[in-house]
């Protein structure tokens, strides 16, 4: 692949972008969608990052590994959230959403980290945090999130608990390519995991989890060891610049739009990556 900046295309989305060139076919809306790499710094390997392997079975990615998140829910927008730290018009303007979307982007980014590690950023008060969420009642509430049995705000009420937004910075943004059947308007945050909670394997989409150094996950992806999708990937070879989790916390980031895009090459079709990601790319 010398001298293209992208990764060629299957035989099923070739068929799909040229259904779309000939205006048959319209690209997926994406939906809004929060994904949270989860931090730690660890007294001899460093600074770490939470990752779950999707498993095989998954529609989406299977195999990769990847950070907690997922879709935004209708219901997380909710303005009655009890909320503390940057309003919502403050993370609309980090990334670039309206009001409405950006306090859904923000509920989804605390809960769907809940539902897939157990790891709460929410606290009984504006200035405290759960220091535990491990027994069979927190797991009820995990239960009743993901069946959508219960919202967000409804969890947090029942509870008396929080949103710690302050705990949450905004780091990245990506959005899948028009080609691709299902498409997400993904943005990524950072955050620490708070003192006496733990991370565990609590998902169904998960078959495997792992603590991590960024730059021991980016050669084991060069390795061809471990599959990521760009953005994870890029999100990694970022944060491999940072020895601890305050320096993360503290950096200050421009929220840049990464967008690929497909493209004919001598006849083939390419997924073509933006330049400071495909840098990092195996075989780019």
């Amino acid at each position: 692949m010398s001298g293209v900046k992208g990764l060629k295309l299957s035989p099923d989305l070739r068929a799909r972008f040229e259904e779309m060139r000939a205006g048959r076919l319209e690209p997926a809306r994406p939906r809004d969608a929060a994904t949270v790499v989860v931090l730690r710094d660890h007294p001899r390997h460093g600074l770490q990052a939470f990752m779950l392997r999707r498993v095989a079975s998954m529609a989406f990615a299977p195999g990769a590994y990847v950070f907690p998140g997922g879709s935004v829910d209708p219901r997380d927008g909710d303005a009655g959230i009890a909320w503390a730290g940057p309003e919502a018009a403050e993370w609309g303007k980090a990334f670039g959403a309206d009001e409405t979307v950006a306090r859904g982007l923000v509920c989804a980014a605390v809960r769907e980290t809940f539902e897939e590690t157990l790891v709460l950023l929410a606290g009984p008060t504006p200035d405290s945090v759960v220091d535990d969420t491990r027994g069979e009642d927190w797991e009820a509430d995990r239960r009743a999130l993901l069946d959508r049995s219960r919202s967000f705000a409804q969890f947090l009420e029942r509870r008396g608990l929080v949103l710690r937004s302050d705990l949450l910075r905004p780091w990245g943004h990506w959005i899948t390519p028009e080609v691709e059947p299902k498409r997400y308007d993904t943005r990524f945050f950072v955050a620490a995991i708070p003192e006496g909670q733990r991370a565990r394997d609590v998902s169904t989409e998960a078959d495997s989890v792992v603590w991590v150094r960024p730059a021991e996950a980016v050669e084991r992806a060069r390795g061809g060891e471990w599959f990521l999708l760009p953005p994870t990937l890029a999100t990694l070879h970022d944060l491999a610049e940072y020895d601890s989790v305050a320096d993360v916390l503290a950096a200050e980031r421009e929220i840049i739009v990464h967008a690929p895009y497909t493209e004919i090459v001598d006849g083939e079709a390419y997924l073509m990556l933006p330049e400071d990601a495909a840098r990092h790319y195996p075989g780019m």
